[in-house]
């Protein structure tokens, strides 16, 4: 039996999942959708877990779609089918990152191109190794973007650096990635793997009913008018308000003491 395409590990009350095919750059081939979207949706019903990683095996964080398979199905006449498997199962994943209750971090290890690139902007913050490199390369294989790269990147770096990006579809170096905006912090390849779950357990020290707000907060408000996103920022203001983490909180500060928050 073969090594599980996805890893699912738990520590420090952060759930790493780990796209697992290294030898071939962990692209997005085979049964991975279908188990990625398993391990996203274990991170979310599982109780110890407050914060989701999202990274790649080896030296790739995720090459994209498995070009070799896809020339073997276009070799046998597939076609591409909002009722098939690939596409929904593309779409879920997407949504569910942008949906689960809990903050997601992309941690970047290395190359991150086409679907890889748009799997990564899926998620909600991204730290990167100085070795990672970014592209929407597409348009190198005759293709248009999916995986949700042209509503996600015009959103971080504009219109007109998103068209750029998209329609030459070069690669980016980690660097030039953080400049525009594309990832949230950069840090050495030797201090990566630390400093990611270091990032990720800080994140997971915060108070969780809050921060899942927060996340539906602003990826609601997005799309909302000025009098609608405050009307959810008071409904959530008040939810918040009525748990026992607010009272820690306010307590700690007056006490000059961490917070210690416990979910409710």
């Amino acid at each position: 039996m073969g090594h599980p395409l996805i890893q699912y590990d738990v520590d420090d009350r952060v759930a790493t999942i780990t796209l697992n095919r290294p030898e071939r750059l962990n692209a997005l081939g085979a049964d991975m959708r279908e188990q990625l979207l398993a391990a996203l949706e274990r991170s979310e019903s599982d109780p110890q877990v407050r914060v989701v990683t999202l990274t790649g095996a080896g030296r790739a964080f995720c090459s994209g779609g498995d070009v070799k398979e896809m020339n073997e199905r276009r070799a046998a006449g597939a076609q591409i089918r909002r009722d098939g498997e690939v596409v929904p199962l593309r779409d879920r994943i997407l949504l569910k990152l942008q949906t689960l209750a809990k903050p997601v971090i992309a941690a970047v290890n290395g190359v991150a191109a086409g679907a890889g690139m748009n799997l990564a902007l899926g998620c909600d913050l991204r730290i990167a190794s100085d070795k990672a490199a970014f592209g929407e390369v597409f348009v190198k294989r005759g293709l248009h973007p999916d995986w949700g790269g042209t509503y996600l990147l015009p959103r971080m770096v504009g219109t007109a650096k998103a068209l750029e990006l998209i329609l030459f579809g070069d690669m980016v170096s980690a660097e030039e990635a953080y400049r525009m905006g594309l990832v949230n912090r950069l840090v050495p390849h030797a201090e990566f793997a630390e400093a990611a779950h270091e990032w990720a357990a800080r994140l997971a020290e915060g108070p969780p009913v809050a921060l899942r707000l927060a996340k539906r907060g602003v990826y609601r408000n997005l799309q909302a008018d000025l009098a609608s996103a405050l009307e959810y920022e008071s409904f959530a203001q008040q939810i918040v308000w009525s748990t026992e983490d607010a009272g820690e909180g306010i307590r700690a500060f007056v006490e000059k003491r961490p917070p210690l928050f416990q979910g409710r």
